[in-house]
């Protein structure tokens, strides 16, 4: 441990298991995944389609339980959502009865508090929808809706940012202009940051750390230390360095993709709660 760091990690994930009951049978999503992020770090999360990376998400966000396991912010458990804990969808999940500035004030009107506003409008300007704040979400496309819900999270200063696959829906130019934003947050306010993405060029430039889930049953296989200093600019997207890391990410995904599965990974739920602690 480096000076400076405390023993208690920020999100601590301890042998988390999530088995979900479908028609065709039980799918057991996550296998026992253990995973430490410390504050004011950000860390991605890639790995194959399927693996559990949202289901990990989820869990950290306190919106779904585990069969076994738990996951702790700073040392306590999380049994539900958490205000400290703001999230990012894949979708935008904006409110169709309430304009732009409606929605991003809707999580203000629910905690009791006020918004900063001044903040909310450097917010809205970085991401280009300065001017928008009367549109509803059936005036604004695709990519303005999920900005937008964006901005609703950030507004909030959580001292947690879950972002599941937030750009996955902008166009190349906005989503590097957003991964540029979330990097000028976190220079700012320190926000622990977990990114889920299929990027693994998004997930170098964004992190300190990259961890490569396994193929389902998700477990972390792998995690990769990005070693380029902050703030980081676009152009180290073309060095070798990136060019090698991006590799060696991409061949343990791959690697993982041809992975047969070992024995203990075929487990009923049933043996799974004979083991929960």
């Amino acid at each position: 441990m480096n000076a400076g760091e405390t023993t208690t990690p920020k999100l601590g994930v301890q042998a988390a298991t999530k088995i979900y009951h479908t028609a065709s049978g039980d799918l057991l999503a996550l296998d026992r995944c253990s995973l430490d992020i410390r504050a004011n770090e950000i860390v991605s999360i890639v790995g194959p389609s399927g693996c559990g990376k949202t289901t990990l998400l989820w869990s950290m966000s306190g919106l779904h339980g585990l069969t076994s396991g738990e996951i702790r912010l700073d040392g306590k458990a999380i049994t539900g959502p958490h205000p400290d804990i703001g999230i990012v969808f894949q979708e935008a999940n904006l409110l169709p009865w309430r304009n732009l500035d409606a929605n991003i004030r809707f999580p203000f009107e629910i905690k009791g508090e006020k918004p900063d506003r001044a903040w909310i409008a450097h917010l809205l300007n970085r991401v280009g929808l300065d001017g928008f704040g009367g549109k509803f979400p059936r005036e604004l496309s695709g990519g303005m809706q999920q900005r937008a819900a964006i901005v609703r999270a950030l507004a909030l200063k959580p001292s947690v940012l879950l972002m599941d696959e937030p750009f996955g829906a902008l166009d190349s130019f906005t989503r590097e202009e957003m991964n540029r934003l979330v990097e000028e947050i976190w220079l700012d306010t320190k926000t622990t940051i977990v990114f889920i993405t299929h990027s693994i060029e998004e997930a170098i430039f964004l992190s300190d750390r990259v961890v490569v889930l396994s193929a389902r049953p998700g477990r972390v296989a792998k995690e990769y230390r990005v070693p380029f200093a902050r703030p980081r600019s676009l152009e180290i997207m073309a060095t070798k360095e990136v060019f090698d890391l991006t590799n060696r990410i991409k061949m343990d995904i791959v690697g993982e993709r041809a992975r047969p599965k070992a024995p203990e990974q075929e487990r009923t739920s049933a043996e799974i709660v004979r083991i929960r602690p």
